[in-house]
């Protein structure tokens, strides 16, 4: 399965002495500098018919076309699997994913992931980067994610995300009791000896996550965080660093630690836990067709109101010894 584009641009004088690569990028909005700069460099974007660097400047006047060919991916199979859809229209869907669900294939993980479903829900996402996936959650967090069903859609999210002007909160819970709310602005990078694992590094990508509290338990906090950036791994991270993991990280969580006197179903309960207790709760996006502001809000999952309901029984119990 494949899609022929041919797009046409002629270079206005306001662009004159720009680079190629940046008035290709005002000339076909539509599409990432990324791929841009791909179709460029591969010779598939010419300037008046002839081959040129992605820096070369232009004088004003020229012609510039595309023509290339984008292919599926033949690694990616459509897979029937149930999407839980909370919207959909022409150019994007939300859904909430469960947890469980890894959302993009990779080593271990070929098939049965998000992608292979949306393929099969919508097979013309074969002919977008990623399927359309615009953003990721680690395969046991649960919440909202947004798709993105058009080349346009795709490179209008991508840019919501890299001007952090698209709105993403979370829920958790943390071990410990954090006392109030704040930040943690912490640069984050490959963990130099494990490469599964991220970690707070002074040459790592800029980090910002805040946070504050919902309630406090006998031991441990539950809190909401909103995201200023979107790092791989980013709030398992950052509160692992600050010293009050979440709940049932089996990366960044350590040993499990049972305080003493807790009840014996709330101890079940946390042994249970296989996850980490890290939900997307809402998402907010300006819709990429119309401009209008979409905000969306998904109740926490089964697993996460029962550790909750726990919680506050242990509590309340604590509370009525003398």
């Amino acid at each position: 399965m494949s899609e022929i584009i041919v797009l046409e641009a002629k270079v206005g004088d306001k662009w004159a002495g720009m680079r190629l690569d940046q008035i290709a990028a005002l000339a076909f909005s539509d599409y990432s500098r990324s791929r841009l700069k791909l179709w460029i460099l591969a010779g598939e974007l010419t300037v008046d018919g002839q081959l040129r660097r992605p820096r070369d400047k232009l004088h004003g006047g020229e012609n510039l076309q595309v023509r290339t060919v984008i292919q599926h991916q033949q690694l990616w199979q459509p897979q029937s699997m149930e999407l839980d859809i909370v919207y959909e229209d022409d150019v994007i869907l939300v859904l909430n994913k469960p947890a469980g669900l890894v959302v993009h294939p990779a080593a271990g993980h070929q098939d049965g992931t998000l992608l292979n479903a949306l393929l099969n829900h919508c097979p013309q996402l074969a002919l977008l980067p990623r399927a359309g996936i615009v953003h990721r959650l680690d395969k046991d967090t649960t919440g909202l994610m947004v798709i993105a069903k058009s080349i346009s859609a795709h490179t209008g999210l991508v840019a919501q995300l890299q001007e952090r002007s698209m709105g993403r909160e979370y829920e958790a819970i943390a071990v410990g009791l954090l006392t109030g709310g704040g930040q943690i602005n912490a640069a984050l990078g490959r963990h130099a000896r494990n490469r599964q694992k991220m970690a707070v590094t002074a040459i790592g990508k800029q980090a910002l996550t805040y946070y504050r509290v919902l309630k406090q338990f006998r031991a441990h906090t539950y809190i909401r965080l909103q995201l200023e950036t979107g790092r791989t791994h980013q709030i398992r991270v950052h509160m692992a660093h600050i010293r009050y993991p979440l709940v049932g990280d089996p990366l960044y969580g350590g040993r499990l630690r049972l305080p003493k006197g807790i009840t014996t179903t709330l101890q079940h309960v946390l042994r249970d836990f296989g996850r980490q207790a890290l939900h997307a709760r809402k998402l907010q996006l300006c819709h990429p067709q119309t401009g209008d502001t979409l905000e969306w809000t998904i109740g926490l999952p089964t697993d996460f109101q029962q550790l909750l309901q726990q919680l506050v029984l242990d509590a309340s119990v604590q509370d009525d010894l003398p």
